[in-house]
């Protein structure tokens, strides 16, 4: 076996490293964002660090699986709003969060979730791009 196949398959190994520490350091700065959310607004209450860590990584894998339908389903509003009734796709995963979360993760109404969801979408993009496209 050649050395540029040896390397190849070592890339792919650290790749595999580098995207699950890429995930783990994702959930880590979602949870923290969720935090930030529980201390500046009213509307949004978190038990304790873990429930966010696992709120974070409820809200991850919903936004993997279900948000991409969500936007779907949503794009003919959206468009006929002009983009402000995106973060309702936003709202529909924090309200399911809430629901699988029960007592551990509360949301309020709607109109103060509404902001919320737009606070959390911007701080976590901001987060993202300083921390977590700098670990892989």
């Amino acid at each position: 076996m050649s050395k540029a196949k040896l390397y190849k398959i070592d890339n792919n190994k650290y790749e595999k490293r580098s995207d699950l520490l890429k995930f783990i350091v994702g959930i880590i700065v979602y949870a923290v964002v969720l935090l930030i959310s529980d201390y500046l607004f009213k509307n949004i209450y978190i038990d304790n660090v873990w429930s966010a860590l696992i709120a974070a990584l409820i809200m991850s894998l919903l936004n993997y699986t279900i948000k991409p339908l969500l936007i779907y389903w949503m794009l003919p509003l959206t468009i006929i709003t002009y983009g402000i009734a995106y973060p309702i796709v936003n709202i529909i995963i924090l309200k399911l969060c809430d629901i699988i979360m029960g007592k551990h993760f509360m949301i309020g109404n709607f109109i103060s979730v509404f902001f919320i969801a737009i606070f959390i979408s911007v701080l976590k993009m901001f987060l993202d791009r300083l921390i977590t496209k700098k670990v892989g």
